[in-house]
């Protein structure tokens, strides 16, 4: 029998993405430990924070990275300083030294090769219209390119090529995890893939619904590649009721207020279902 070799694959989401802590608290509750991390968005902001420490003291000190993205005024300059930075910068409504301090400051000046868990994130070349999977090099910078949101945090310049988040190319990387050998794949996503889509009936609903079209498509197909002999377990976020793609409220980048809660929800969903799921031993 093959060596089990378990991948927690973190999906994007935005502030959706704190339900992730949630499951990754239940997971190591249940004496489930990664030997590989991928992420995407968000989920390369949680996945450095598990590779860098796999234990519950690490999802504690995550806990309060998110708790310090609340209060670090990353989104919350006010219109006019907003004003400023749109028209100096042109390509974005905020900056990301905010989210790069916070990250340096949990995360230090680790490189991705060096961490204790074998860790790799995706992010969008702009030069190459391709995806880029970082392997090496610094975590912080990797990070920010992956979580580089069009519009409201700036390109990562990344020696002679520019980077965007890596939702546009990869929301939900369970192929890469599969790729680099997992066998046993735990899927940490934020409920967007729960809800059937629905035609646009708003302007602003289009862009939200073409994106999500394309990346459940990539993340369908990937799943029905799945060779035989890998387990794939999609864990639960317990919101109440998927958020609605169509529906920009869901999704607000600005909306920390109900934080705690998506932790708490997504930890004891996840809880229950690897409690009532058998998976293999090692």
């Amino acid at each position: 029998m093959a060596q089990r070799r378990t991948a927690f694959v973190l999906g994007g989401g935005g502030l959706l993405g704190a339900g992730e802590v949630g499951m990754l608290r239940a997971l190591l509750e249940n004496g489930i430990f990664p030997d590989l991390v991928v992420g995407t968005s968000v989920g390369a902001i949680n996945g450095a924070a598990i590779a860098t420490d796999p234990t519950l003291a690490g999802i504690d000190d995550l806990a309060a990275v998110w708790h310090g993205l609340a209060g670090s005024g990353l989104y919350r300059a006010s219109p006019v300083r907003r004003a400023r930075h749109v028209a100096r910068a042109r390509t974005s409504v905020h900056p990301n030294d905010p989210l790069r301090d916070l990250l340096l400051g949990h995360l230090g000046d680790r490189r991705i090769e060096d961490l204790p868990v074998p860790f790799q994130c995706v992010a969008a070349s702009i030069e190459r219209a391709a995806e880029h999977w970082f392997t090496t090099g610094p975590v912080v910078d990797a990070v920010l390119a992956s979580s580089a949101v069009p519009g409201v945090l700036p390109p990562v310049r990344i020696g002679a090529e520019h980077y965007l988040d890596g939702g546009l190319v990869n929301s939900v990387p369970v192929g890469r995890a599969v790729a680099l050998g997992a066998t046993v794949v735990f899927v940490l996503q934020v409920g967007r893939i729960d809800r059937p889509l629905k035609a646009p009936t708003k302007p602003w609903e289009v862009a939200s619904v073409a994106f999500e079209i394309a990346r459940r498509h990539r993340f369908a197909r990937e799943l029905a590649e799945i060779p035989e002999g890998v387990e794939v377990h999609i864990l639960p976020t317990g919101a109440d009721e998927p958020p609605r793609a169509a529906d920009l409220s869901s999704l607000r980048y600005r909306d920390f207020a109900s934080l705690e809660r998506r932790i708490t929800q997504a930890h004891d969903a996840a809880l229950a279902y690897l409690q009532r799921t058998p998976q293999r031993t090692r």
